[in-house]
């Protein structure tokens, strides 16, 4: 995984972002299709695994956060 720097709002709007677009097309695309099968097994797998990619996301962004903090 790369690292970002985040200085400034401008770059926290990018990078989420760019996360973002990341996740929907990974994500997303599992959902869809399982949406389109009406699997909904498939369905609710899909659908949890988003949530967990947004919330892995999030917790990513505040960990790097927190390093911030305790390095200063």
């Amino acid at each position: 995984m790369e690292t970002v720097t985040i200085d400034n709002r401008a770059d926290f709007a990018q990078w989420a972002v760019e996360r973002a677009r990341e996740i929907v097309s990974q994500e997303g695309t599992a959902l869809a299709m399982a949406a389109r099968d009406m699997d909904e097994k498939a369905i609710g797998e899909a659908g949890n695994a988003l949530g967990q990619a947004i919330a892995d996301a999030m917790i990513e962004v505040f960990d790097g956060l927190m390093a911030g903090i305790e390095s200063e």
